[in-house]
């Protein structure tokens, strides 16, 4: 788009302002929309509250495909993020809703850092990851987006995967659906 010598970004030949899409302007946009249920609080308990408020809670009741759980261990599971910031991000949570690592028991301890492992593994069988980020958020103030329930996230990463996007346009562009990762993931997680 092209506007005539003299006019102002504001003032473009053929730009029809009543359009709904806001002012033009340089910048290119990729629309996200499926974004805003995250920024919004979907699937965030108002309270700390265990039970059906808890999105950690309510998934081991749900079907494994459609809650999105690739394996589950005596004490924890492994479960796909709905909202990743790469293809196969997943989280390892243990069934107790508690909120502090050192309220966890030696058997969730145990089942966490397993299933951390095995996922690990599984990643690199299924996508060839190049390395991972691994780490919990404890408590609003470091960054939980569920605070009440802990969660171990698990994100592969590869070589050039940091790129314009995430950080100028706070955008991730992910290949594949969940539950196609799900699938890959489950397919090729060792069984005991």
């Amino acid at each position: 788009m092209t506007g005539s010598p003299g006019d102002t970004p504001y003032e473009l030949e053929g730009v029809d302002r009543q359009d709904g899409v806001g002012v033009p302007d340089p910048f290119l946009r990729l629309w996200t929309p499926h974004r805003m249920a995250y920024i919004a609080g979907e699937n965030k308990p108002a309270t700390g509250a265990a039970g059906h408020e808890c999105p950690f809670c309510r998934l081991p009741s749900l079907p494994d495909a459609d809650a999105l759980i690739v394996r589950r261990a005596d004490a924890a599971y492994a479960v796909l993020n709905l909202y990743p910031y790469n293809p196969g991000h997943l989280m390892v949570v243990p069934y107790r809703h508690v909120a502090d690592y050192t309220e966890l028991t030696p058997a969730e301890v145990s089942d966490v850092a397993a299933l951390t492992q095995q996922a690990m593994r599984v990643i690199r069988i299924v996508s060839d990851a190049h390395g991972f980020n691994i780490g919990m958020n404890q408590g609003e103030i470091a960054g939980a987006g569920i605070a009440a329930h802990l969660h171990q996230h698990v994100v592969p990463r590869w070589g050039g995967d940091a790129n314009f996007m995430p950080v100028i346009a706070q955008t991730k562009v992910l290949p594949q659906l969940l539950s196609d990762t799900r699938a890959l993931l489950a397919k090729s997680w060792p069984t005991d």
